[in-house]
C-alpha cells in the first residue's frame, strides 16, 4: 500500500486529496490532504521509497512501532522505504502536508551521514526534524508557484533541492532531544496548541492543560525542540497565514483570526520570519510567468 496522509497514496484511498505539483527526473513532489477521519490508529501502510513530509495545515500522529512523533508545520517527517507505520489524528480538521521525494544516490549526497541508519537504502535514523521559517517559507512558495504556474521547472527543482539542504542541516533544523517522558509531555502540548491557533493562550492556561507547572513546561519544551514554547506557537500561526495567503483578500480578518492584535502586528511577525510582509508574498505566489 502506498504511505498515508503523508507520502503519495493512490488517488483511490479514502479520505485523501492527491495533486502531483512536479516529477523530473531530480525531484518528486506532491501536495497530500487527508480529512482527518483515522482518529485512531490506521492500518499500518509501507512507503514504496524515502519521502520527507512537510506538513503545513492540521496535525497528525506519526506511529513507527511503538515511537510516535505529532507532525505539524514546525517539523519534516522521514517516511523511510519499506517501513511500516501508522498515522492517527487526535486533533479534528485533518492536515495536508508537500511529500518530496528524491533518487536514493541525490539523497545520500544531501543528507549527512549522522543522520542515516547506516549501508544500504538511505533511511532516515529518527522520525522527525524541527524545521525554521525559512523551510516553511520554501514549502509555501513551492505549493502556491506550482498550483499557480508561477514558477518554471527549473525553479521548482532548485527550491526543492534548497528545501532539503534547509530541512537537513545542522544549523537550520533541529533534531529533538531528551527523554521519552519529556518528548510525550512537549506533544501534549502541540496538540492542545493545535485545537485552536487563534486562541491567545497564556502560559498558565498551557501548563494547567498539560499538568504541570509553568517554569518547567518552558524549560522542557526548549530542550525538546530547540525553541521557546511563544516563538513555536507563533511559527504555527505564520505557517497557518503561508497556507490561506494565496487565496486570500482580507489581510487584516486573517491577522485577526490567527490571533494577532492587529494587521501591523501580524505583518511585522510575517516579515520577521519570512524577510518579507504578507502582501509581498502574495505578489511572489501570484505572478505568472
Amino acid at each position: 500500500m502506498e504511505p498515508c496522509a503523508s507520502g503519495s497514496p493512490s488517488p483511490a484511498m479514502s479520505g485523501y486529496a492527491v495533486e502531483q505539483l512536479l516529477a523530473t527526473r531530480t525531484v518528486s513532489l506532491f501536495d497530500v490532504a487527508c480529512d482527518g477521519a483515522c482518529r485512531h490508529k490506521s492500518p499500518e501502510e509501507c512507503a514504496q521509497g524515502t519521502h520527507l513530509v512537510f506538513p503545513y495545515r492540521g496535525i497528525f500522529v506519526h506511529h513507527l512501532g511503538e515511537q510516535e512523533a505529532v507532525a505539524e508545520p514546525n517539523q519534516v517527517v522521514f517516511l523511510n522505504t519499506e517501513e511500516g507505520f501508522r498515522v492517527s489524528h487526535p486533533v479534528g480538521g485533518g492536515d495536508a502536508c508537500l511529500s518530496l521525494s528524491l533518487s536514493d544516490e541525490m539523497l545520500a549526497e544531501l543528507a549527512p551521514k549522522d543522520q542515516l541508519r547506516g549501508p544500504g537504502a538511505v533511511n532516515f535514523s529518527r522520525q522527525r526534524r524541527g524545521v525554521d521559517p525559512r523551510a516553511q517559507a520554501l514549502v509555501a512558495l513551492l505549493r502556491h508557484g506550482l498550483g499557480r504556474g508561477a514558477l518554471e521547472v527549473l525553479g521548482a527543482e532548485t527550491l526543492a533541492l534548497t528545501l532539503v539542504r534547509r530541512a537537513l542541516g545542522e544549523r537550520t533544523s533541529h533534531a529533538p532531544a531528551a527523554s521519552f517522558g519529556r518528548r510525550k509531555l512537549v506533544d501534549r502540548t502541540k496538540l492542545a496548541l493545535a485545537t485552536d491557533l487563534g486562541r491567545r493562550w497564556t502560559l498558565a492556561e498551557i501548563a494547567a492543560e498539560i499538568g504541570v507547572s509553568p517554569v518547567y513546561l518552558t524549560q522542557v519544551f526548549q530542550q525538546v525542540e530547540g525553541v521557546p514554547l511563544y516563538r513555536y506557537q507563533l511559527r504555527l500561526r505564520l505557517a497557518r497565514a503561508l497556507d490561506l495567503l494565496g487565496r486570500c483578500e482580507d489581510l487584516t480578518g486573517l491577522a485577526l483570526d490567527l490571533g494577532f492584535s492587529s494587521h501591523s502586528h501580524f505583518s511585522a511577525a510575517f516579515r520577521q520570519a519570512f524577510d518579507r510582509t504578507p502582501a509581498e508574498f502574495q505578489r511572489t505566489v501570484r505572478v505568472r510567468r
